[in-house]
């Protein structure tokens, strides 16, 4: 959007309404000369629009400034007043200018009609108001209606891409043979490690019912997820969280965490000697961050860098600051802002 447009359909509305107001005006103004006088039809037409064409970007700086100043549904009567009233002082003046000129140049307008005239750019300044609120207002929804649909979308993305995760064939069968060799070793460990998978995926299959969720859920729902990456991967695997009370109720995307730490255990060497360990701590900005050793596997692993792309996808349609990634020789870190709630 340019500097002095008001809506996206500013040039259009100004196109029509312009020459249609400049016509009605000097009808009033000048009555049966502005018709029958081809020059003074010509000369009034060609100077009114010079000054209303400049007036109207007035008009539209007036309307910008209210609306930052005033940018919510709640303030829309004091906007609309505060700007109704100053481009109605704006467009009075130009009316006033243009008479007093049409005057000096051999058509003066009689009182009355001064007075109609005053009054028709009133009503003409309280419509184009009204029309381009209602313009605003559409635009409005509209660009929320297309972030509301692209956030959906990277919902339910970066939720299949998790899902995708932990059902597939690889994955299942990893935890069933843990789990089968559970229930005879030890019933009571198979049982909670039958839990906490029952915990993972309910919260996978919900995960997309809000747009953001507490720290306090994502951190029980990574325990869950992280209580069955480290009994296939043991001791290799170690979770460390350093999260200030303070902050346990601020939010965060759903499933950020999940693909941070999937992502981690997908590029990296998980083995006794190497273990991996994955930090998620809270700073005093009410930022979080998830960081990791870097011991890069030597084979690379096929990776769309879907479950990143996401996690900026969905900070951005939110509004919300962007995360940043840091990566040097020892560590990768992910730092990702807290929305309070």
């Amino acid at each position: 959007m340019s500097r002095f447009t008001y809506t996206e359909q500013d040039s259009r509305v100004r196109l029509i309404v312009l020459p249609v107001f400049l016509l009605l005006l000097n009808t009033i103004t000048l009555g049966e000369r502005f018709w029958s006088d081809w020059r003074v039809f010509l000369l009034t037409n060609s100077l009114g629009f010079i000054l209303y064409f400049g007036h109207w970007f007035v008009n539209n700086a007036i309307a910008l400034h209210s609306h930052r100043r005033f940018p919510s549904y709640r303030q829309a009567i004091r906007r609309i007043l505060i700007t109704t009233s100053l481009a109605a002082i704006n467009s009075l003046s130009v009316t006033l200018l243009i008479m007093w000129i049409y005057s000096r140049l051999g058509y003066p307008v009689a009182v009355s009609q001064q007075v109609w005239a005053v009054l028709f750019v009133f009503i003409m300044v309280v419509a184009v108001t009204a029309v381009y609120e209602g313009i605003h207002a559409f635009e409005q929804w509209r660009h929320y209606f297309m972030e509301s649909e692209q956030l959906k979308k990277a919902q339910l993305q970066s939720q299949l891409e998790a899902l995708k995760q932990q059902v597939n064939p690889h994955f299942l069968f990893n935890s069933l043979n843990i789990l089968d060799a559970l229930i005879e070793e030890d019933p009571t460990q198979a049982r909670e490690f039958l839990n906490e998978m029952s915990s993972v995926y309910r919260y996978l299959l919900r995960s997309n019912e809000q747009n953001l969720t507490p720290l306090s859920s994502e951190l029980e729902f990574i325990n869950s997820y992280f209580h069955l990456l480290r009994t296939r991967h043991g001791q290799a695997l170690n979770l460390v969280t350093h999260i200030s009370p303070q902050y346990v109720d601020h939010q965060l995307p759903p499933l950020t965490l999940q693909l941070l730490i999937e992502n981690a255990v997908k590029h990296n060497v998980i083995l006794p000697d190497r273990p991996l360990t994955i930090e998620i701590a809270t700073d005093d900005r009410a930022q979080l961050t998830v960081r990791n050793n870097l011991q890069r596997k030597h084979i690379r692993v096929a990776s769309n860098g879907v479950g990143i792309s996401n996690i900026l996808t969905k900070y951005r349609v939110l509004g919300q600051g962007t995360p940043t990634f840091t990566e040097d020789e020892q560590q990768f870190v992910v730092t990702l802002p807290l929305v309070a709630a």
